[in-house]
């Protein structure tokens, strides 16, 4: 981080945006089944990446772009194609469409056009302000199985957990069809296996969701996408306010892996797995988690450490 400067919160620093956005904004503040696809919203993107602009150090960049092109040129030759990437931020989604756009290459252009992202419904539900931010992408928005599982820990009464299953199934459902359709259409489903941005001091977090398997299933070829650096993080005084998250500058480095043929790879890892096990899909998820740590850790190395207390 640059010196002297100090980490500000998003409702602090961007205040100036708010009421264009506001303004702006079409995204629906509850989520049913026929409302899950959302088409990107162009002012609320243009915001965010001169967000990005002014917070990218010099040295932000993809790394191993021929592994962003090759799984390009397999969309392109009728593969569906997922991307399996790190989450840290609110900013992880504008980043890679941000970066692979500055490359100006009509390949990386054309690829940031076709990112779908899978996001829950919090960002649109939470907050007025987050859900404006958040449309500035296309999104399929489903109901999480953490935010479900919250529901069945709560103090709600049987009636009210019923429904709300109910309604996740609604969405769930709705959400695959509209998957399906964009696979249809060549476009490339981005989701964070983790589910959930990652904390610090808090490992669960970076856990992978065992439904991530389900989308290996669904999918020919993926890249798994490591992310270093963050310019929007938690922070600690207040973990659930998205808009008290902490901008500050940073070098951001984006590394893909070489394509994989979700196929194989997952009967590679089933085949490897006792019969007895009772959750044989975590061990997917747990190995796309490693190879993401693996890669990140490497790229750790040569990225200029940009961090504040």
């Amino acid at each position: 981080m640059e010196e002297n400067e100090k980490p500000v919160e998003l409702v602090v620093k961007y205040k100036k945006y708010f009421d264009e956005l506001l303004a702006n904004s079409k995204a629906p503040a509850k989520i049913d089944e026929t409302n899950v696809y959302e088409k990107a919203n162009p002012v609320p993107r243009k915001i965010l990446f001169d967000m990005l602009r002014e917070n990218h150090l010099p040295g932000s960049r993809l790394e191993h772009k021929e592994n962003f092109k090759a799984f390009y040129d397999a969309v392109k030759s009728g593969k569906h194609g997922l991307i399996l990437m790190e989450h840290y931020s609110n900013l992880d989604l504008p980043t890679i469409i941000f970066r692979l756009e500055e490359e100006g290459e009509e390949w990386s252009k054309d690829l940031a056009s076709r990112i779908v992202a899978i996001a829950g419904m919090k960002l649109n539900e939470a907050h007025p302000l987050v859900r404006a931010w958040t449309e500035g992408f296309t999104r399929v928005v489903i109901y999480p199985s953490r935010s479900l599982n919250n529901v069945e820990n709560s103090d709600m009464s049987e009636e009210e957990k019923k429904a709300e299953e109910l309604k996740s199934k609604k969405i769930n459902f709705a959400a695959m069809r509209a998957m399906d359709a964009c696979k249809k259409r060549g476009e490339v489903i981005l989701v964070f296996p983790a589910g959930t941005r990652y904390r610090p001091g808090v490992p669960e977090t970076k856990r992978g969701l065992r439904e991530i398997d389900s989308y290996l299933r669904l999918f020919d070829v993926m890249i798994l996408v490591s992310n270093n650096g963050n310019c929007l993080r938690i922070n600690p005084q207040d973990t659930e306010n998205m808009m008290k998250d902490l901008v500050c500058k940073d070098e951001i480095i984006l590394s893909a892996s070489p394509v994989i043929d979700c196929k194989s790879f997952r009967n590679e890892i089933l085949e490897k797995v006792p019969a007895d096990d009772p959750d044989p899909k975590q061990h997917t998820v747990d190995r796309i988690m490693q190879i993401l740590e693996e890669q990140h850790d490497e790229i750790e190395k040569i990225r200029n450490v940009h961090d504040y207390e």
